[in-house]
């Protein structure tokens, strides 16, 4: 499971003429057109592999003052737009928009460069202090912003409608007024007392999500060494844990492999569920206090979803669990293994498993792979793929995270920082595709509108990785030889499964932990892995032969962690829509790329659901998901066929 981590337009972007005047949007607000240059083709020897971010900052001690100047600086919004915002004007709250933007950019430049650098090593402590030193920023300058934000989510609509006609040029902003404040009216701090309290709360969150982060990193994922059949001492991290399960042919050094982790992974669950449940308890606090009944109320409006619709997602993915057991049985039929366990699941299963592609030949498949789409993706991906903008191999044991990502710089009009750790799999491959979807997402946005309107949903941004997935699919069958092209399809269908059941079950896990959290007055780690087990048997395959309690994965699961709770039902929402929309690419794809870019180039000018409807006519309702696992019996079905084929 390739997996990518979305780091939100309000804590990611970066700019470096920070206090530059915000830029209007290129036309109206769906024009999506690009400047495109035909000439520019994919160079190989081109291709860069390492961040290079002196862009940003010349050095770590530039990025230092920039903060001290920041610092000084917080409340200069507070003393100009306090007295103005007495008798609020159009012009005034006009004027206010733009100094907002304008301080974030030069806010979230900061904090881009301090998390890139903390990704490369999570104990460096220069970076971690500045990490720190910017969550603590970026609260401060919420409290000094707070008489905005309290006032503008209290007024009624008649006076938003009086505000729009004083200052006709508000009506460029009149999205994000309706996305960021006027929808909120029932949700919004009380004063700005209840207002600094809530930001303290979130910052509160921003530090135990980098604290999880590091010992994730650290702990949870050093399980400690093996003695494999031919004598080598194995040391399992993250990294090296799935390339042995994936490359290793010999069934009892997987089998070792999987029960160091097994067991390790009981072990941490004391002290990341001491983490998990302080954690909980500030989420539905933080939601409380803004009128949600819970953390989980508050995400589904924010995501403009409602519960029911992922309960509908949930209840269809339970259902047609026996959509994979046919994959199943032929992943234990072509490894000639009596029963599956676990540790058979990730074999790459090809004569050769260890058989690895250099990041350049693997860089070209993934750009061939774009080869029907519009032209604007080759120019993202090449600009991406050559510019310092991929830092590609993993480095664990200096400290380097684990996790995947794509981070936006759409304020600077330039291609994502993507975050890899590559070794040359088949599952690195797809990781490569995923990203890139999100690189391509936010350089067609970055190019089209203003940097207040690059964003979205998380299941939204979720889309364009899934759907280069499967463009790379569909590539590999095409232009791999059979044996390679059955591997790559069976590593493609099991992600599948990790993407949409188990993604789904960890959002099912984190609602019930929180809802045992506010139940039950202690709540350990064994409680919670008590829960992972339940929730688990109710998605898992009974063609698996399971342990008798299942692994307690949840630890290591950094999503949990997140400030954005219940991040990881939006990879199972949006793999159902990826597949309903690689649907219609297959049946008319000039006609989808024209939508499709209409669609991405959009970001947040419009909401989700009208987006869906307007580009795709789709709705998210139980019909896209029952069409979604229609999507993968067939790639099932198209696997025994490839294998057929091969006997053949």
């Amino acid at each position: 499971m390739c997996i990518a981590v979305i780091i939100s337009v309000a804590t990611a972007t970066v700019l470096l003429a920070p206090m530059e005047a915000a830029q209007p949007l290129n036309g109206s607000k769906n024009d999506t057109s690009l400047s495109l240059d035909p000439s520019l083709k994919l160079d190989p020897s081109k291709i860069t592999t390492t961040w290079d971010l002196s862009f940003l900052y010349e050095d770590k001690y530039a990025a230092r003052a920039e903060y001290e100047r920041l610092n000084a600086t917080v409340n200069e919004i507070n003393q100009t737009f306090r007295p103005r915002f007495i008798n609020l004007t159009g012009t005034a709250l006009l004027d206010y928009i733009q100094s907002d933007e304008n301080y974030s950019k030069s806010l979230n430049v900061l904090y881009a460069y301090a998390t890139a650098q903390n990704s490369l090593d999570v104990n460096d402590i220069f970076f971690q202090e500045l990490v720190s030193d910017v969550q603590n920023l970026s609260t401060e300058y919420v409290k000094a912003s707070s008489f905005a934000d309290v006032l503008l989510k209290s007024l009624p609509r008649s006076k938003w409608d009086q505000l729009f006609v004083e200052e006709p040029r508000l009506d460029k902003y009149r999205p994000y007024l309706e996305a960021s404040y006027i929808r909120f009216l029932d949700h919004r701090p009380k004063n700005e007392i209840h207002a600094a309290y809530l930001a303290d709360l979130s910052n509160q969150l921003m530090k135990l999500d980098t604290n999880a982060g590091k010992q994730i990193t650290n702990n949870v994922n050093q399980a400690g060494n093996i003695t494999l059949a031919d004598g080598t001492n194995y040391a399992i991290n993250y990294s090296s844990y799935y390339d042995l399960l994936m490359t290793n042919e010999d069934r009892s050094d997987r089998k070792k492999c999987y029960d160091k982790r097994y067991y390790h992974l009981f072990n941490e669950s004391t002290e990341m569920g001491e983490i998990y449940v302080v954690k909980s308890k500030l989420d539905d606090e933080y939601a409380r206090e803004l009128n949600y009944s819970d953390a989980y109320d508050a995400m589904m409006f924010g995501s403009y979803l409602n519960a029911s619709q992922i309960d509908e997602m949930n209840q269809v993915l339970k259902e047609r669990r026996g959509d994979f057991d046919k994959y199943y049985e032929f992943r234990r039929a072509k490894m000639v293994v009596q029963e599956l366990a676990p540790y058979d699941l990730f074999l790459q299963l090809m004569e050769n498993p260890d058989q690895k592609t250099n990041y350049t030949d693997a860089v070209w498949e993934i750009y061939e792979s774009l080869a029907l789409m519009d032209p604007a993706f080759d120019q993202a991906f090449v600009k991406t793929v050559t510019s310092n903008s991929v830092d590609v191999y993993p480095n664990a044991d200096h400290g380097k995270n684990s996790i995947q990502y794509a981070m936006d710089l759409c304020a600077l009009k330039r291609p994502a920082l993507v975050f890899l750790n590559y070794k040359g799999l088949i599952d690195d491959k797809s990781t490569i595709a995923h990203e890139m979807g999100h690189a391509i997402d936010f350089y067609l946005m970055g190019q089209s509108l203003d940097y207040i309107y690059c964003g979205g949903t998380i299941y939204e941004l979720e889309v364009p990785s899934t759907f280069n997935e499967e463009l790379f699919m569909d590539y590999a069958i095409k232009n791999y030889d059979r044996d390679t092209a059955i591997a790559v399809l069976a590593s493609h269908i099991y992600n599948y499964a990790r993407t949409m059941p188990r993604q789904a079950m960890i959002t099912e896990f984190e609602h019930k932990a929180h809802q045992l959290v506010s139940q039950k007055e202690n709540v350990s780690g064994s409680d919670l892995n008590a829960l992972w087990d339940s929730i688990s048997n109710e998605y898992k395959s009974d063609e698996i032969a399971y342990y008798p309690t299942i692994e307690p994965e949840w630890p290591y699961i950094s999503h949990i962690y997140f400030t954005d709770n219940y991040y990881t039902f939006n990879y199972a929402l949006s793999e159902a829509i990826t597949l309903s929309l690689f649907k219609m690419y297959k049946e008319n794809p000039e006609e989808f790329n024209k939508n499709y870019v209409a669609y991405l180039s959009a970001g947040t000018t419009m909401t989700p659901p009208e987006k869906l409807r307007k580009y795709f006519g789709l709705e998210i309702n139980r019909k896209l998901f029952e069409d979604a696992m229609d999507v993968v019996k067939l790639r099932v079905d198209q696997l025994g066929e490839l294998n057929n084929e091969t006997a053949s």
